[in-house]
C-alpha cells in the first residue's frame, strides 16, 4: 500500500500526459507556481484510487492541485476552496483535501459531471495574509 502511495504523483502525471487533452498546467501567481489538472477519475488506478477515497467513475472528474514557491519549486501548505461553473451557471461547490507525500503536498478534490460539459473552475489559494485566484476551463468527456 505504501508503494502506491509514493506512486500517486508519478501516476497522476502519467494520466495528464497519457492523453493529449488532458495535459498538466501551470500558472504563475504571485510567488507561487502553482500546477493544476482536471480528468475523469477512472484515470487513477483502483488500488490508489481506493487509498484516496477517490470514487472512479465515467461520471466523477477530478481536480489535482499543487502548489509551489516559485523560488525554490518548495510545497506549500495553502488553504484552497472554488467551485466549477457549467455553460447553464449551475455551480458544483469544490471540496479540496491534502495530500502529502514527503516533500509534496497535493490538493485533491472530486466533483461530477456529464459528457461534454464544460466547466469553468475559479479556486481562491490562502496562506497567511497571501491570496490568489487560479481561473481556468476543463471540458469533460464521458469514457
Amino acid at each position: 500500500m505504501k508503494l502506491f502511495t509514493a506512486m500517486l504523483p508519478a501516476l497522476l502525471l502519467f494520466a495528464a500526459v497519457a492523453s493529449p487533452v488532458q495535459a498538466e498546467q501551470k500558472k504563475q501567481l504571485g510567488a507561487w507556481d502553482v500546477h493544476y489538472i482536471a480528468m475523469p477519475s477512472t484515470l487513477i488506478e483502483p488500488a490508489i484510487a481506493g487509498n484516496y477515497k477517490i470514487e472512479r467513475s465515467k461520471f466523477n472528474g477530478l481536480v489535482n492541485i499543487s502548489v509551489l514557491n516559485s523560488s525554490d519549486q518548495k510545497a506549500q501548505q495553502v488553504t484552497l476552496s472554488g467551485s466549477a461553473k457549467n455553460l447553464l451557471g449551475q455551480q458544483k461547490t469544490l471540496n479540496f483535501t491534502q495530500v502529502t507525500e514527503g516533500d509534496a503536498i497535493y490538493y485533491l478534490a472530486q466533483l461530477p459531471y456529464r459528457n461534454e460539459e464544460r466547466l469553468s473552475f475559479v479556486i481562491d489559494i490562502r496562506q497567511g495574509n497571501q491570496n490568489q485566484q487560479l481561473k481556468f476551463e476543463h471540458t469533460f468527456y464521458v469514457e
